[in-house]
């Protein structure tokens, strides 16, 4: 990435601290540290960070560079961490602005989240988002959770969904990142909906090349990875049909401060999504993580492309 090292290096360090310490109730925010951006509402600058995986960063630059095409000051804080730790850095004005996805932010601020379709995910999340705090127009663009297997562990259990799981799990390692142990839309909503107690859950990351290698290697035989991940068909791994609809529609939207938000904001925010589709998502994401890109300039590219930049 291009952004400056000083904002990577700090952000990243606080928020390893903000993710270990995410139940606790002190008064700091995860990313207090200085940059030399200075205040995040300085001359009205939108401030757009990322959670810590290649597809939320390449969101961030696009999101990034649309408001910088149409005049709007613009920071970046890359690769925060986990929703547990960038949320809290958008409700303390750490941040403005996060690209999301609507089916895990529904169940982040509601509890009893229900909706499993598009529209009324949609609808859902914007009843529990809190005051300060609002998304806009979703794109047609899915990333969903998934489970995945090797094709090697799939032929051995005679795997296609996450439901051919249950007589197995006990011998199953499940990978995935930390928070995942916890989350309901992780290993307790797995043992709820689907009746799964794995052998072990074991912490790695999110989605990204540590999750990969142990699925490769054998260190687990089931991980949590994203649907768009090209590391899916690059290594013929077996993402499991979810039958029952536990991981609701995932449409990226941009979730924002609501004191944040203008026509011009807003505008050029709608107009990405608007042009966002899984496909193209899909293959922007395989530019980073296969091709080696990197994820401004496929941004950049992108934007051009569809005449936003």
């Amino acid at each position: 990435m291009k952004h400056s090292k000083a904002i990577l290096v700090s952000v990243s360090a606080l928020a390893l601290a903000g993710l270990t310490a995410c139940g606790s109730s002190g008064g700091g925010s995860p990313l207090d540290a200085p940059t030399n951006a200075g205040s995040p509402a300085a001359g009205g600058a939108i401030v757009v960070g990322s959670a810590n995986f290649p597809e939320s960063e390449l969101l961030m630059d696009i999101y990034a560079g649309a408001l910088k095409a149409k005049g709007v000051t613009v920071e970046t804080k890359p690769n925060i961490g986990s929703r547990e730790t960038y949320i809290p850095a958008l409700q303390d004005g750490s941040i403005d602005l996060v690209p999301e996805y609507t089916g895990v932010l529904d169940q982040y601020f509601n509890k009893s989240a229900k909706a499993t379709d598009s529209e009324a995910v949609y609808a859902e999340l914007k009843a529990a988002l809190p005051a300060t705090l609002m998304v806009l127009d979703k794109s047609a663009a899915e990333d969903k959770d998934a489970v995945v297997v090797t094709k090697e562990t799939a032929a051995k259990y005679s795997l296609t969904s996450i439901a051919d799981l249950a007589p197995v799990a006990k011998d199953v390692i499940l990978g995935g990142p930390p928070e995942w142990k916890t989350r309901e839309s992780g290993v307790p909503g797995l043992k709820k909906v689907y009746g799964l107690t794995f052998k072990e859950f074991k912490a790695l990351d999110a989605g990204g090349p540590l999750t990969v290698q142990a699925l490769k290697n054998g260190q687990v035989q089931a991980a949590n990875l994203f649907t768009t991940d090209p590391n899916i068909p690059a290594n013929g791994f077996v993402a499991l049909e979810d039958p029952k609809s536990f991981f609701a529609a995932q449409n990226v939207v941009p979730l924002i401060t609501k004191s944040k938000v203008n026509d011009t904001i807003s505008a050029a925010l709608n107009a990405v999504s608007a042009k966002l589709d899984t496909a193209t998502l899909a293959g922007l994401v395989k530019e980073v993580v296969i091709d080696k890109k990197d994820a401004e300039d496929v941004a950049d590219a992108f934007l051009k492309k569809v005449s936003l930049g």
